[in-house]
C-alpha cells in the first residue's frame, strides 16, 4: 500500500471514530498542531538548565496547544451551524416547503451551495407554479367546452324530440329546424375556433404570406359587417390611408381578426354610437386598432381579456364562445405581431400590429 493510499486509510478510520464535524475538526487542529507544540516542548526542554524555566515552557505549550484545539471548535462551530442551515433548508425543501431562503454567515463554498440550493428551490417552486396553472387551465377549459356544449345540444334534443314525434308541424315545424339549424352552426363555429386554436399554439401553420393592402381589406370586411351594424344602428367606417404600405400577412387571417373585433364592438356599442377601425405604419409595422364608444372594459378584466373561454361583466368574447378573441391573439402572434388594449377615454380601443411589407 503506498503512503498517500495509507494517510487517506487513516484519515477515514479517524473521521468515522470522531463523531460530529466539530470534534473532527477539533482532532485535525490537535493531530496538527501538536507535533509541533510537542516538538517546541521537547527542543525547550533540552536547550533550557533551569527547571523553574522547563514549567513555564511546559506552560505556554500546553495554553498555546488549549488554545488552538478552542479556536478550532469555535471556526468549527460556525462551519457546522453554516452547513446545518443548508441540511434544515433542503429537509424543509424535501417536506414540500417552497418559500426556502438558505442564508449562511460567510462567502465559501458553503455559501455557493446555499446559492445554488435556493436556485434550485426557485426552479422547483417555479415549475410546480406552472404544472399548477396548466392544470387549473385544463380544468376550466373542460368545464367551458362542457358548458358551452350543454346548451346547444339539450336544445337540439328538445327540438329534435318535437320534430319527430309530430308535435308541431307547418310553419312551426319550418321555425324548429331553423332552430336546429343556428345550434348547428354554433357548435360548428366553436369545433372550428377550438381546432384552430389548437393548431395555432401547437405552431401548426401552413399560411401562406403575400404584401396585403389593408385600406381594400378594411373596407371589404367593415362593407360586410354594416348590416348587422345597422340592425343595431351602430355606425361603421374605415379611416385607412390610401397610401399605407402593405402589411406581409395571410388575408384571410387577418380579414377573421378584424370580423372578430368589429363584431365584438358592435356588439357592446349601444344604438347611435360608432365603430372605427384605423391603420398606421409604425417603424417596421403596421398597426390596426378598432375603437368603439362602447361600454368599454372594466381595468381588472384587461389581463384576461384575451384567454380562451373568459367571460367577464364587459366581456368581448366573440360567438359567446369566449374564443374570438382568443383565436385573434393566436393569429395576430403567428405573424410574429401583438394585440392589446390601448388607451381611451370613452369605450374600448384593441390595437393589434403585423409586419410592414416593405
Amino acid at each position: 500500500m503506498s503512503r498517500s493510499s495509507l494517510i487517506a486509510a487513516v484519515v477515514g478510520k479517524v473521521r468515522s471514530r470522531a463523531g460530529s464535524l466539530s470534534s473532527q475538526f477539533a482532532l485535525a487542529v490537535a493531530i496538527v498542531v501538536g507535533p509541533v507544540l510537542v516538538a517546541l516542548l521537547v527542543v525547550g526542554l533540552l536547550m533550557v538548565v533551569s527547571g523553574q524555566d522547563a514549567v513555564l515552557l511546559g506552560a505556554i505549550v500546553v495554553a498555546a496547544g488549549a488554545l488552538a484545539v478552542a479556536a478550532g471548535r469555535l471556526l468549527a462551530n460556525s462551519i457546522l451551524h453554516d452547513v446545518e442551515g443548508v441540511r434544515d433548508g433542503l429537509m424543509a425543501v424535501g417536506q414540500g416547503e417552497r418559500e426556502v431562503a438558505i442564508e449562511t454567515a460567510a462567502g465559501d463554498e458553503l455559501a455557493q451551495l446555499a446559492a445554488a440550493a435556493n436556485a434550485m428551490t426557485s426552479q422547483l417552486r417555479s415549475e410546480e407554479l406552472a404544472r399548477d396553472q396548466s392544470d387549473s387551465a385544463r380544468r376550466h377549459l373542460v368545464a367551458a367546452i362542457s358548458h358551452d356544449l350543454r346548451t346547444p345540444i339539450t336544445s337540439l334534443r328538445l327540438l329534435a324530440e318535437a320534430v319527430e314525434d309530430d308535435v308541431v308541424d307547418g310553419e312551426v315545424r319550418r321555425a324548429y329546424l331553423a332552430r336546429m339549424r343556428t345550434h348547428i352552426d354554433v357548435l360548428s363555429n366553436l369545433i372550428d375556433d377550438l381546432f384552430e386554436l389548437s393548431r395555432l399554439e401547437a405552431g401548426d401553420i401552413t399560411w401562406s404570406l403575400e404584401q396585403v393592402p389593408l385600406k381594400e381589406l378594411v373596407n371589404e370586411t367593415v362593407d360586410a359587417m354594416r348590416v348587422h351594424a345597422e340592425a343595431k344602428r351602430v355606425a361603421v367606417r374605415s379611416e385607412v390611408p390610401v397610401a399605407l404600405a402593405p402589411a406581409r400577412a395571410n388575408p384571410e387571417k387577418v380579414q377573421r381578426v378584424l370580423c372578430n373585433l368589429i363584431q365584438n364592438s358592435i356588439r357592446h356599442t349601444p344604438a347611435d354610437g360608432s365603430v372605427v377601425v384605423r391603420a398606421e405604419r409604425v417603424a417596421n409595422e403596421i398597426e390596426v386598432e378598432v375603437l368603439d364608444t362602447g361600454e368599454g372594459i372594466a381595468r381588472e378584466e384587461r389581463d384576461r381579456i384575451f384567454t380562451a373561454f373568459y367571460r367577464g361583466d364587459a366581456s368581448r368574447t366573440g360567438g359567446g364562445a369566449g374564443l374570438g378573441l382568443a383565436v385573434s391573439r393566436a393569429i395576430v402572434e403567428a405573424h410574429g405581431g401583438r394585440i392589446w388594449l390601448a388607451e381611451t377615454p370613452v369605450g374600448t380601443r384593441v390595437r393589434f400590429s403585423l409586419p410592414a411589407a416593405a
